[in-house]
C-alpha cells in the first residue's frame, strides 16, 4: 500500500511539474522581460558616432573633408549601405574604407554593431 502511496505522490508531483513549466512557458509578460533585459539598443550617438569620429575624420567631416560627410545622424543614416559595404571589402580594394589606412580600420564586431543598429532601425 506505502508503494502505490508513493508512486501517486510522485506521479502528482511531476504533472504538477509539468503543468506549470507550461503555464509559465506561454506566460507573454515573462518572455518580454526576459528578451527586453538582453536586448541592448544600440544608437548613433552612444555607439556609431565615436566609430564614425574615429575612423572617417577628416576625410568625412566639412572642416577638411573633401569627400561624402558623415559627420552627423542623418548623412550616416543615408549613406549606411554604402559605409557598411566600403568597411568589409578587403582592405588591398581602392574603394576600402578608411582609405589607404590613413584611419584605424573597423574591426569585425564594430562592422557587427552597425548592422545591429541598422536591424533595430537606426536610433538617434
Amino acid at each position: 500500500m506505502k508503494f502505490k502511496s508513493s508512486i501517486l505522490k510522485k506521479a502528482i508531483s511531476f504533472l504538477l511539474l509539468v503543468f506549470l513549466t507550461l503555464v509559465f512557458q506561454f506566460c507573454k509578460s515573462s518572455k518580454t522581460v526576459t528578451m527586453n533585459s538582453k536586448e541592448i539598443v544600440i544608437s548613433y550617438t552612444k555607439n556609431i558616432a565615436p566609430i564614425i569620429e574615429r575612423s572617417c575624420s577628416p576625410c568625412h567631416f566639412p572642416e577638411n573633408g573633401k569627400k561624402k560627410w558623415l559627420d552627423n545622424y542623418d548623412a550616416v543614416k543615408n549613406n549606411i549601405e554604402d559605409v557598411l559595404t566600403r568597411v568589409q571589402l578587403p582592405a588591398t580594394d581602392d574603394k576600402f574604407m578608411p582609405f589607404r589606412n590613413k584611419r584605424q580600420a573597423l574591426t569585425v564586431e564594430e562592422v557587427a554593431l552597425f548592422k545591429k543598429w541598422v536591424a533595430q532601425k537606426m536610433a538617434e
